[in-house]
């Protein structure tokens, strides 16, 4: 889990599939699109779009572009499917990049699919599509990986009245087979520092509008509750914080709900993510609770 300032976290949440399943899948799925393709290999491309044509999944490539020593390249996402061998000579991958080719899918009018870092924590450059951006925030961020639809966080701070660089936490959650940021921080609001928790959506805009989420804080008999659909990464984490679209918990109120001594911020954040599914008999959404 990223985190700054932030002394001690703990999440509880439900597990699905392992990781090793869902790779030896796709490997397998690569297999058998090699064994069963019509598509003749080692044949020239004719057009440009030919020519970025991943060998694995036949997405057209964008940066980040990888290839092997003897140049045969492949999309990222690919890349961790195939244990980081070519699929063409069996060769390791490695970091190559090859730089040419991506500056030709930047030249075209390609599908806009990779995205900007969602890290909230430093200005990060780095772009690329959905597998790409999970791995590097999991291996260069060292942000925590959940799988499920619901958590439950505990977040503590020795001293919660400074807010002058920002408290905050980003924790990824896999759910429904997409994958959610919940972002939770300190910043000041007018001349008062608030807590404030949200959740983004990796990927579109249109498909973030098929799910809803609720955060809920509380203690004493007495509760904060936020439902609301997530955001896409598409904006910014500062343009979502700025819009206070999400559960805000004002500096008194994080006070009482942590025992009142203002000594100490010991706040328990808890919430779930559904799916809403359209019945067309009936015209209205019916909510797919995660189990």
């Amino acid at each position: 889990m990223a985190t700054n300032e932030m002394e001690n976290v703990e999440c509880i949440s439900a597990s699905d599939a392992t990781e090793d399943e869902e790779i030896q899948s796709s490997v397998t799925s690569y297999t058998h699109s090699q064994q069963y393709s019509s598509k003749p290999r080692n044949v020239v491309p004719t057009s440009v779009h030919e020519l970025l044509e991943c060998p694995v999944c036949t997405n057209s490539m964008y940066p980040p572009i990888h290839q092997c020593h003897n140049g045969h390249t492949l999309c990222s996402t690919c890349k961790t499917r195939v244990h980081n061998r070519c699929p063409t000579c069996r060769q390791e991958l490695g970091d190559i990049r090859c730089l040419a080719l991506e500056k030709v899918a930047e030249s075209l009018d390609l599908p806009c699919k990779p995205y900007s870092c969602p890290y909230a924590g430093s200005e990060c450059a780095v772009t690329g599509d959905i597998p790409y951006l999970v791995a590097h925030l999991r291996d260069d961020h060292k942000v925590d990986m959940h799988t499920g639809c619901t958590f439950n966080h505990r977040y503590v701070k020795s001293n919660p009245r400074e807010v002058e660089n920002a408290t905050w936490m980003l924790t990824v959650f896999n759910c429904f087979g997409q994958c959610f940021c919940l972002h939770f921080e300190a910043f000041q609001l007018g001349m008062a520092p608030v807590y404030m928790a949200f959740l983004r959506f990796m990927g579109d805009e249109n498909d973030a509008r098929n799910y809803r989420y609720s955060l809920e804080v509380g203690a004493h008999g007495r509760k904060l509750i936020w439902e609301g659909t997530p955001r896409s990464i598409r904006d910014s984490h500062r343009k979502v914080r700025d819009s206070h679209d999400g559960l805000i918990i004002q500096r008194n109120m994080a006070f009482f709900f942590s025992g009142g001594d203002k000594k100490e911020l010991k706040l328990r954040v808890t919430g779930r993510i559904w799916k809403e599914q359209q019945n067309p008999e009936a015209g209205v959404c019916i909510p797919n609770l995660c189990s």
